[in-house]
């Protein structure tokens, strides 16, 4: 099975865009995931039709029995995150606040306060015209352990491919080098990092290799927007061969990929032939790893 990963070390420089178009090239072959689950939108491009819905636990979350509660204060008292409220001589969770620890329920002596399972998001399974199938997720808000949700999204797209018969799966990650985006490199054979000739594009691409490569992962790089820094894009592919990285294409700024953003469509349904043969190179390059 080949996973093929697309991360980018800040938002803004195309990834989902080209996430998109690296699916509509691969077709019925691929099962498509969305591991951005802070912010999911590949399927505001792809469309899925859902099969079905999972809600997602992680974590757990303080509930006070208010019949049951003597409102000693204990809990209040301990809890370090401000999570326990007193208002008309009750005492109250406050789930955005609540860390799940545990720790109110093992002092109250009354046993008024249990811990709850956390609903932390939801993830959806469906059928695309472009891909063979998608999932994704979306993290609740103020919700934790996005990296168990991606690692959710990523076993799930797993199972898809082999109800399938596919053996390639598209994961779109999240910008940056957090959890998200570590989770969603686990098992990855191959990593596309999408950058773009800024400062803070080269900066934030030189963190990702850096991750990437204690990972020990094979990658390779598209500079999108390449034209709009000439300088640093010459920096960035300097860069991309002393660290032994791929250097996959080049794409220039075109107000394309924001009409297929617009539209809800992959770039590659447009036609734009020099940045049509681009992405097919791309593609190509992948496919050979």
């Amino acid at each position: 099975m080949k996973e093929i990963v697309i991360i980018s070390g800040k938002g803004g420089t195309g990834k989902t865009s080209v996430a998109s178009a690296l699916a509509s090239l691969a077709g019925k072959k691929a099962i498509v995931a969305d591991c951005d689950v802070d912010a999911s939108n590949l399927h505001l491009i792809m469309h899925p039709k859902i099969t079905s819905r999972e809600e997602f636990y992680s974590g757990t979350l303080a509930e006070i029995d208010e019949k049951a509660c003597i409102a000693c204060g204990l809990c209040q008292n301990v809890c370090r995150f401000n999570a326990v409220e007193y208002s008309n001589n009750l005492y109250a969770i406050d789930e955005l606040n609540c860390e799940g620890c545990g720790y109110c329920s093992k002092v109250c002596p009354s046993g008024a306060i249990t811990m709850k399972p956390q609903k932390s998001g939801d993830v959806f399974h469906g059928d695309t015209e472009i891909a063979d199938g998608m999932v994704y997720a979306k993290l609740g808000i103020g919700a934790e352990n996005s990296g168990k949700l991606v690692a959710k999204v990523k076993k799930d797209a797993m199972l898809m491919a082999e109800k399938k018969g596919r053996n390639i799966i598209l994961v779109d990650g999240s910008p940056g080098i957090g959890c998200p985006v570590v989770s969603s490199l686990s098992g990855a054979s191959y990593v596309v990092i999408v950058t773009e000739p800024s400062v803070s594009g080269f900066h934030d691409l030189t963190r990702v290799i850096e991750l990437i490569q204690k990972f020990r992962l094979s990658a390779g790089c598209i500079i999108n927007k390449r034209d709009l820094n000439e300088e640093i894009s010459q920096k960035i592919k300097d860069y991309l061969i002393g660290e032994g990285v791929q250097h996959l294409a080049d794409l220039p700024y075109h107000n394309s990929f924001s009409k297929a953003i617009k539209e809800g469509v992959p770039v590659t349904t447009l036609e734009v032939k020099e940045i049509n043969d681009a992405l097919c190179t791309v593609w190509s390059k992948i496919n050979n790893q």
